[in-house]
């Protein structure tokens, strides 16, 4: 291949997929930033994801949000703060364990990150409008495939983990603990 930089006997399937993944992911990261600040102006991009999980899964203990973003507890524990000085989450005992704390989203918190969802669920309809609907179903198929995959293959044993691609709710970005992917 003459005028490039790949070596030879590069599988270009492969290199166009990589290629691919890379633009939306460079997309999804930026998209992050808008709706989070969306949802409040002072909300960090990587807390986004914070907001997508307790949405969909409900209260949660710090630790176990930190082990399904692969986080650390200091991370986490800093993400948390932010968003509870904002006012989108609360914590509270837990029922079972009087030693525990549960995170949740606040009314207000709920009803902020709502509004940004819903708006962005209209926004992927728009976009894929001249889509035939079984095309959509199935890049949401291919998605939720390649997603479990990669859990598989990295050894999640965290319960519910593999739930995040079966929503459209893709996991972070390498540390992050949102990107647009995720919503």
């Amino acid at each position: 291949m003459a005028g490039t930089d790949e070596p030879s006997g590069v599988d270009q399937v492969f290199l166009s997929l990589e290629r691919e993944l890379a633009v939306f992911l460079r997309r999804a990261r930026a998209t992050s930033g808008e709706l989070a600040r969306a949802v409040h102006p002072e909300l960090e991009s990587a807390a986004y994801g914070l907001l997508v999980r307790l949405a969909d899964a409900g209260r949660q203990r710090a630790t176990d949000l930190a082990g399904y973003f692969g986080v650390g507890k200091a991370t986490m524990s800093r993400q948390l703060r932010a968003l509870e000085d904002l006012g989108l989450i609360a914590r509270e005992p837990d029922p079972a364990d009087g030693r525990a704390v549960l995170v949740r989203l606040t009314d207000e918190g709920h009803d902020r990150f709502s509004c940004v969802r819903n708006s962005r669920r209209a926004q992927y309809a728009r976009q894929l409008a001249s889509w035939d609907r079984r095309e959509v179903a199935e890049l949401a198929r291919l998605l939720h495939r390649l997603n479990g995959e990669q859990d598989a293959e990295e050894g999640c044993g965290t319960p519910g983990k593999g739930e995040r691609a079966g929503k459209g709710d893709g996991g972070g970005d390498g540390g992050n603990t949102g990107s647009a992917a995720n919503d």
